[in-house]
């Protein structure tokens, strides 16, 4: 395993199916099922528009997390968020989650164990929180490809508790690489 390669900068969750969430001095992850208390917790999918298509589908989106270096870009171009208004559980420092592939596995604190497992697609819902706000978090690659910077998704493999300081380190998963896409 590598060495630390980031931190938590905060920590939030949300009872409801609310588009912020509420930062807090510490989050339990659950081994299987996500944020302790989060209305997103679960085995199966909580997202609203997955429930809609099959409630029966695995869980692909337990946990989120956004670098806190997208609030440092978004504020250049004049916009103001603070840690879990887009709706993350973590946010970090010192990661580029977005460059990471799927089935990275990163250490968080004494015991957790997250994997991820794709992007966040962000939706019109946050245009509703600051308008103008989705086209910030969108961008894309020199070919025209759409690239989503609104962090990413995952899945618990090992439960602890998460806070605010905690070191985050990282294991890649075996070779060939597969890059991150929308969950």
């Amino acid at each position: 395993m590598e060495n630390i390669i980031g931190t938590v900068v905060s920590v939030s969750r949300s009872t409801a199916h609310t588009f912020s969430k509420q930062p807090v001095d510490v989050i339990k992850l659950l081994a299987g099922l996500g944020v302790e208390g989060d209305a997103h917790m679960g085995k199966t999918v909580k997202h609203r528009s997955r429930v809609a298509q099959d409630p029966s589908q695995p869980n692909l989106r337990q946990i989120h997390l956004i670098h806190s270096e997208l609030f440092d870009e978004v504020g250049k171009a004049g916009f103001r968020v603070e840690p879990g208004q887009m709706g993350e559980n973590m946010t970090t420092r010192g990661i580029q989650l977005l460059g990471l592939p799927t089935g990275t596995k990163l250490y968080i604190g004494e015991s957790a164990v997250v994997e991820l497992t794709g992007l966040r697609n962000p939706c019109a819902q946050i245009d509703h929180f600051q308008s103008g706000l989705l086209q910030a978090v969108l961008d894309r690659d020199e070919n025209g490809n759409l690239i989503r910077k609104a962090g990413v998704m995952g899945i618990v493999l090992a439960e602890g508790d998460v806070a605010p300081g905690d070191a985050i380190r990282m294991e890649l998963p075996p070779e060939p690489f597969r890059p991150l896409e929308r969950v």
